[in-house]
């Protein structure tokens, strides 16, 4: 588990310093100065309104014990397990299997689970993606997840900006920008938003793996966790959710059809991979 947190830190770190040499080389000192404080912006508004941004785009609605009380129980029985509050318990009416959760802490959080998923798994592989969500909110991974987006898309943002100004001859006066390297500024808007979608994804994955051991933990039943991602693997692969892109990374399990070279830039690491592992800690003996 310590290396998936060595890695978070490792790329969260590079990320930054990407984000540093992106303001630097298009638009100098002051370009850089001006792109910090619009992140700072931008990350104060995911960490209060991140939440119910993604409920809203999901489409999920708030449902009481009485509305779904299989759901409500579960949820009551992990988050004991886990020893964090309840969270808000929400619905997607959609036939695709997959879950999600969300919010800045525990205190604040909530999880969303499609009627795919409630009809596809037993309850006790529902017990296992549910642990699974509140390792999530367990290690702040929403909040993680929110500012990595926020940085990404500030770089992605600045590129394009970039883009633009270079079109209209912005990067032609080279006194205009003290510092700036015209050749320089154009390696950047090309390979800057690559670069952060490719430490983003690394990021989601290495946050994946580490909720699964968590889940693992918290159940005592890595087996149940395995078990319900290959069900939800075939499920999403006949039934895709096809959200909003930018939340992907959410879900326990890629809500897109997809395979071959696309991997690559996919927010999850491969249903098989995370399966071995989760069996690999059920014959270590975690029960």
């Amino acid at each position: 588990m310590g290396g998936n947190f060595f890695r978070t830190a490792l790329l969260l770190t590079a990320l930054t310093i990407l984000f540093v040499l992106v303001g630097r080389a298009l638009a100098g000192t002051q370009g850089m100065i001006w792109a910090f404080v619009l992140a700072m912006g931008m990350n104060f508004f995911s960490y209060w309104f991140s939440d119910k941004i993604a409920l809203a785009t999901s489409g999920a609605h708030e449902v009481s014990p009485q509305d779904e009380p299989r759901l409500y129980q579960i949820a009551d029985e992990v988050a004991r397990m886990a020893a964090v509050p309840r969270p808000r318990v929400y619905v997607i009416e959609s036939d695709s299997p997959n879950a999600f959760a969300t919010g800045r802490n525990p205190e604040h959080a909530a999880i969303a689970a499609t009627r795919g998923i409630m009809n596809l798994l037993t309850d006790r592989e529902l017990v296992g993606v549910l642990a699974h969500e509140m390792g999530h909110v367990r290690n702040r991974d929403t909040l993680t997840m929110a500012i990595v987006a926020t940085v990404a898309g500030a770089i992605t943002m600045l590129a394009h900006m970039a883009q633009w100004a270079m079109m209209f001859g912005g990067y032609g006066r080279g006194d205009d920008r003290e510092g700036v390297n015209p050749i320089v500024a154009l390696l950047t808007i090309i390979v800057a938003p690559l670069a952060a979608t490719l430490i983003q994804l690394a990021i989601s994955r290495a946050r994946e793996y580490e909720a699964d051991a968590s889940g693992a933990h918290i159940s005592h039943d890595p087996l149940a966790l395995a078990s319900a991602l290959e069900k939800l693997e075939r499920g999403t692969e006949v039934r895709p959710l096809n959200p909003n892109p930018s939340m992907a990374h959410l879900y326990i399990v890629n809500p897109f059809r997809g395979g071959g070279w696309t991997t690559l830039f996919q927010t999850h690491p491969p249903i098989p991979d995370r399966v071995a592992r989760l069996r690999a800690m059920a014959a270590q003996g975690l029960r």
